[in-house]
C-alpha cells in the first residue's frame, strides 16, 4: 500500500513512523518531507501549500491513501482536490477546516450551539478595536482571525499591550491577511489541556490528553512559539473532566459542524482550559497538534492506518482506538533566537542519544557536503515513553543532552508543572 503524506515537520515525521508499523504499507511519499523524514519515506520537493503541484504529482504517481497533516493545505482545500481524483484521504475538507482557519467562524459556532468558551468580540476596523480595549476588563486575549503558525495569539495584561497587539495585527499586518479581522476575548484562568480526537463526523474517539508548553523560556516566560515541548497524559484531565468534555464540548462540536453543513472528518484538536466553571474551549485545530503528536502517537497501541481508514470510511464506531499505559515527554530543540530571527545551516551533531529515544525532525536539511543542518526555528523533537511521567521526562532530557549545534537551546522545565500537579493530587489523597 502506497501512502502520500503532505507536510514536512515533526508532526509528519511522527505520523510517518507510526504508519510504517503497518506491514501492509510498502511505500510512503512525503511532500516535501525533511532530512529526517528522508530516512523513513521518499521525499519530493513540493511545498505543502502548492496544491496544484500536489495534485499533479498524485495524478502522475498513483497512491492508495493520503494524509494531509498541516493546517494550511487543509484550509486551501487539498483534501477536496485529492478526493476529486478518487484518492481516499485523512483530513477535513476546506469547509470543515474553517474551524481552525477562522477564529471568527469557530467562536460564532460555539456561541450558536452553546459550547463553553470565553466571551468575545469581533473587529474588522482597528479604530473600533482600539476603542473597545479602552474599557474592556483586563487581561485580554487578542487573536488573529486566520492561520498564523501558532503565533497569532497575544495575552495582554495592560491596555498598552492590548493596543499594541491590535495595531500589530490590523495596521502593521504582522500576520498578513490573517490579522485583518481579530477576535478579542476575555482571559480565562486554569490549567490548559490539549486533546486530539479521531472523528468520522459521527463518532468521537479522543486520544490520550497532553500538556503543551508554548512559551519560549522556562517557567512560561518569553514569546509564544509553536510549542517547546509536551507531556502526556495531562494530570488535569481527570475522568470527570473527560466526561464533561465529551458531553459538553466534543460531541456538541461534531453535531454543530454537521448542522452547519460542514461535517468534520479527521483529527480535531481541542485546546481546553479547565476553569472553575468547568472546561472551556480556547481553540480548535483541524489537524494533529505539533508537538502533541510526538507524545500521543508513541502511546497509540492501535494501528494508525486502520484508524485513519475508518475515519475516512465512516466506520470509526467499529474500530478500536487503544493506548498504552505509561507516559511520554517531548522536548523541542530550537535554533537560537527562535521564535524571532534565527540562523539556518548550523551543523547538527546527534551524539549518542539513547536507543529508546525517538528523534523527530521538525526543521532539518542536508547541506552541500551531505551534513545534517538546521533549517527552521524548531529543529528536533526528542521524545521518550516510560512507565511513569518522571521517567519519561528524565529520559527525554538525557537524550536531548546528547544533541548539539551552535546556538541550540531548549526549555529545561518541560513536564515540571505536571509533576507538581501529580504531587498535589497525591497530597490531597
Amino acid at each position: 500500500m502506497k501512502i502520500l503524506v503532505i507536510g514536512g515537520g515533526g508532526r509528519e515525521h511522527a505520523i510517518i513512523k507510526k504508519l510504517k508499523e503497518n506491514p501492509e504499507v510498502t511505500e510512503i511519499v512525503a511532500l516535501p518531507g525533511n532530512a529526517g523524514i528522508a530516512k523513513d519515506a521518499t521525499c519530493v520537493d513540493i511545498r505543502a501549500t502548492d496544491i496544484d503541484g500536489i495534485v499533479e504529482y498524485a495524478k502522475a504517481h498513483p497512491v492508495d491513501f493520503a494524509v494531509v497533516a498541516p493546517d494550511d493545505p487543509l484550509a486551501l482545500g487539498c483534501v477536496d482536490r485529492l478526493h476529486a481524483l478518487g484518492i481516499p484521504c485523512f483530513g477535513p475538507d476546506a469547509k470543515a477546516a474553517r474551524i481552525e482557519a477562522s477564529k471568527v467562524f469557530a467562536k460564532d459556532l460555539m456561541k450558536k450551539y452553546n459550547i463553553p468558551t470565553a466571551a468575545y468580540a469581533v473587529f474588522d476596523d482597528p479604530r473600533a478595536a482600539l476603542e473597545y480595549v479602552k474599557s474592556a476588563p483586563l487581561p485580554l486575549v487578542v487573536k488573529a482571525d486566520g492561520l498564523a503558525l501558532g503565533k497569532g495569539v497575544v495575552i495582554c495584561f495592560s491596555r498598552q499591550d492590548a493596543e499594541s497587539a491590535v495595531v500589530a495585527a490590523m495596521v502593521e499586518s504582522v500576520f498578513g491577511k490573517s490579522g485583518r479581522r481579530i477576535v478579542i476575548e476575555e482571559y480565562l484562568e486554569g490549567p490548559e489541556v490539549s486533546v486530539l480526537a479521531f472523528t468520522d463526523g459521527h463518532v468521537v474517539k479522543p486520544m490520550v490528553s497532553s500538556m503543551d508548553h508554548k512559551r519560549a523560556g522556562d517557567n512560561d516566560t518569553g514569546l509564544n512559539t509553536g510549542g517547546m515541548g509536551t507531556i502526556a497524559p495531562n494530570p488535569c484531565y481527570t475522568p470527570e473532566v473527560a466526561k464533561r468534555c465529551m458531553d459538553e464540548i466534543f460531541l456538541p462540536t461534531i453535531r454543530a459542524m454537521n448542522a452547519e453543513g460542514c461535517p468534520f472528518k479527521g483529527c480535531l484538536y481541542f485546546g481546553l482550559m479547565v476553569t472553575k466553571d468547568g472546561p472551556k474551549v480556547i481553540e480548535y485545530n483541524c489537524r494533529f497538534g505539533d508537538p502533541e503528536t510526538q507524545v500521543v502517537l508513541p502511546l497509540l497501541k492501535s494501528d494508525l492506518l486502520t484508524v485513519m481508514t475508518a475515519v475516512e470510511n465512516g466506520t470509526l464506531a467499529d474500530t478500536p482506538v487503544e493506548f498504552e499505559g505509561g507516559a511520554a515527554c517531548c522536548v523541542m530543540l530550537a535554533s537560537g533566537g527562535y521564535p524571532g530571527k534565527y540562523e539556518k545551516g548550523k551543523v547538527i551533531d546527534l551524539g549518542n542519544a539513547p536507543a529508546m529515544a525517538r528523534i523527530y525532525h521538525s526543521g532539518t536539511a542536508r547541506n552541500d557536503q551531505g551534513q545534517l543542518v538546521t533549517a527552521g526555528g524548531r529543529v528536533l523533537g526528542v521524545s521518550c515513553t516510560a512507565d511513569t511521567l518522571r521517567e519519561a521526562i528524565e529520559s527525554a532530557y538525557k537524550a536531548a543532552e546528547e544533541v548539539r549545534w551552535e546556538g541550540m537551546f531548549y526549555r529545561k522545565d518541560i513536564g515540571k508543572r505536571a509533576m507538581e500537579i501529580i504531587e498535589e493530587i497525591r497530597n490531597w489523597e
